[in-house]
């Protein structure tokens, strides 16, 4: 089995091209951080390039930028090819299934980082991108059916049953 779940930052904007059937790919590589701190008590991160396709390629470009958290589950691909010189190159990277986005570069989704003196702004939902205000009743502590528009009568002798 070939599978694979990666969350990161984006390290630079994505790279749109088109192939010569005018099938969109993008590619862009996530920063993943490691489990582990290094011996100077520091955390390292891997580099993992990604590629994508079709139509989540597209949107990849637009909604995306350096900085930006994603979410990936894909496979792993190694592949080759010559270079300029006549040498075999390997090149190893994911090509993305899914690509859910998770927030901008100015947010942090470590809870132990809420003391922080910066403030960010809440991140948008995977389908929200800041372009609507959110409808009233989406917070849990609030009550679903306040302001909802028109009341609804409902009786029980309009029931099939």
């Amino acid at each position: 089995m070939n599978k694979v779940f990666l969350i990161g930052r984006l390290t630079r904007d994505p790279e749109l091209r088109y192939t010569g059937n005018n099938t969109a790919v993008a590619t862009f590589t996530v920063a993943v951080n490691r489990n582990f701190s290094n011996q100077q008590g520091e955390r390292e991160a891997d580099f993992i390039n990604i590629v994508v396709w079709r139509k989540q390629a597209e949107n990849v470009k637009n909604y995306l930028s350096q900085g930006s958290q994603v979410a990936i589950d894909g496979r792993i691909q190694t592949r080759s090819y010559d270079d300029q010189n006549g040498q075999k190159r390997y090149v190893t990277e994911v090509v993305a299934d899914n690509v859910e986005f998770m927030g901008s570069k100015g947010s942090s989704t470590n809870s132990n980082n809420s003391s922080s003196s910066k403030e960010t702004k809440s991140d948008p939902t995977p389908y929200d991108f800041g372009d609507t205000p959110e409808p009233k009743g989406t917070d849990i502590d609030s009550n679903p059916f306040e302001d909802f528009g028109s009341s609804i009568q409902i009786s029980d002798d309009e029931l099939p049953f």
